[in-house]
């Protein structure tokens, strides 16, 4: 099968920008164009010529493609027409009269870019005077240099790009509720008035409020750098002893049953191995040791790595889709994409990792993700939303009168094996617990099985 040209291929990705075209389906456009040129050069039709589509649908239509895919196919070649007649030297069609279209560009999490304005801000309304809208715009710029030495601050201490987000969100929302007040500007008592707004009017949780608390601590001494100050009087909300929800094990098989794969896989190992949905999904394929049926988790929670055993139960479904996975790795290079995405700078250090097998996503996404600064495609993991979704559908169907998630499988796991009298500082180790206190609550989960009568150990 012939190959788009680069040129061609990198104008055409651009045009599906343009054209507002769902990244997600990129992929699919650019095969649609490759098939068309095929189709032109086996059988002599010209490749600008428009007679050409309805031949080509027709094709696509005796290789039993759906009608939404010939849908698809007749919309990627209309772009791609739209382009070739606009160019010099193509006959049929004149360049059009266009205006000219925004190409969006995804900023980092949180970005100020495109920071919004207080209702307060003067440009916002009719300015009372210049100098209070350049007062305004000062302050605007100086909370985007702001957030911007709040991410390099992150990355220099490899927080996780979650902790940035979650950071750069309460930065954000005290933003708002400064009214854009100058960062340089802030006080102890404008964290006072925003923390106590959050406890009183907002009424979040406690543990959404010590995040927030965290976070702007953060952003005091590492941005701002000066010192957070005391905080006495500050409404704090309250936190409450939580237990966790736990499944028993007919309910963990009945939830299983439900799920279509490769979702049925990725519950087995959070339920089997303890693992959180970060963890599981963040699995390369280096990351298991078949032979001594061990699994690795790397830069876990806390940047920690642990290993666990893996369930011997399901050890042939792991080696049927290791060779699902090998096959859809081998189409990947065989269409010439660049591999996964590789964490922070493996891939200086080894040029041709991405596109080794050891370092392919255990659970690969079912599309491939368009980068457009390196101007190619790459395989993901399977995106986290997707997971939840089809374990709430499958709770559902189960029949499950309790709020299950992703995460109920690892407590499940912990007081199960804690059920089974394992011991609690195993079962931390397994959990990667810094603190046996965090693994103690899964104490409350069980029934306790403790002798509470008092007897002489003699009598024994």
């Amino acid at each position: 099968m012939r190959q788009i040209p680069d040129p061609l291929s990198s104008k055409f990705k651009t045009l599906l920008i343009n054209n507002k075209i769902p990244q997600k389906d990129h992929f699919s456009y650019l095969k649609w164009l490759r098939y068309y040129l095929d189709f032109c050069h086996k059988y002599g039709f010209k490749e600008y010529d428009t007679q050409s589509l309805t031949p080509f649908i027709s094709k696509l239509k005796e290789k039993k493609q759906t009608a939404a895919q010939q849908k698809q196919a007749a919309k990627a070649i209309n772009i791609y027409y739209d382009f070739i007649h606009s160019q010099s030297g193509y006959p049929h069609k004149k360049p059009a009269q266009q205006s000219p279209k925004k190409v969006m560009v995804q900023e980092p999490p949180g970005s100020f870019q495109e920071l919004p304005r207080p209702r307060s801000d003067p440009s916002h309304r009719r300015p009372d005077s210049a100098s209070k809208g350049a007062v305004q715009e000062d302050a605007r710029e100086n909370w985007k240099k702001a957030f911007a030495e709040l991410v390099n601050e992150t990355k220099v201490r490899h927080y996780s790009p979650k902790t940035l987000k979650s950071y750069s969100t309460w930065v954000r929302k005290l933003y708002r509720h400064c009214k854009g007040k100058n960062p340089e500007l802030l006080a102890t008592e404008d964290v006072k008035a925003y923390l106590t707004d959050l406890a009183v009017k907002q009424k979040v949780s406690a543990s959404s409020q010590n995040q927030a608390f965290n976070a702007l601590l953060f952003f005091y001494r590492r941005v701002l750098n000066r010192e957070f100050g005391e905080i006495d009087g500050v409404v704090r909300a309250k936190r409450r002893p939580y237990i966790p929800v736990v499944l028993s094990r007919e309910e963990v098989d009945s939830v299983i049953e439900k799920l279509k794969y490769p979702y049925d896989l990725v519950v087995k190992l959070l339920y089997g191995c303890g693992l959180r949905l970060f963890e599981c999904l963040n699995l390369r394929i280096n990351s298991f040791n078949f032979d001594f049926g061990i699994l690795t988790v790397h830069d876990g929670k806390g940047k920690k790595d642990r290993t666990v055993p893996l369930p011997q139960t399901i050890m042939p479904e792991f080696k049927a889709h290791l060779q699902k996975v090998k096959a859809l790795h081998d189409r990947d290079l065989d269409e010439g994409y660049a591999g996964a995405f590789l964490f922070d700078a493996l891939e200086k250090k080894y040029k041709n990792a991405a596109k080794e097998f050891i370092w392919q996503w255990f659970f690969p996404a079912k599309t491939l993700t368009f980068v457009p600064g390196a101007n190619e495609y790459r395989r993901y993991h399977l995106h986290e939303r997707h997971v939840q979704k089809a374990i709430k559908r499958a709770v559902n169907k189960a029949k499950i009168y309790k709020r299950a998630t992703a995460h109920t499988f690892r407590h499940s796991f912990a007081s199960h094996l804690l059920q089974a009298n394992y011991d609690i500082r195993t079962i931390q180790e397994l959990l990667g617990h810094s603190d046996v206190r965090t693994t103690m609550i899964y104490t409350h989960t069980i029934k306790s099985q403790t002798i509470k009568d008092a007897k002489s150990p003699l009598d024994f």
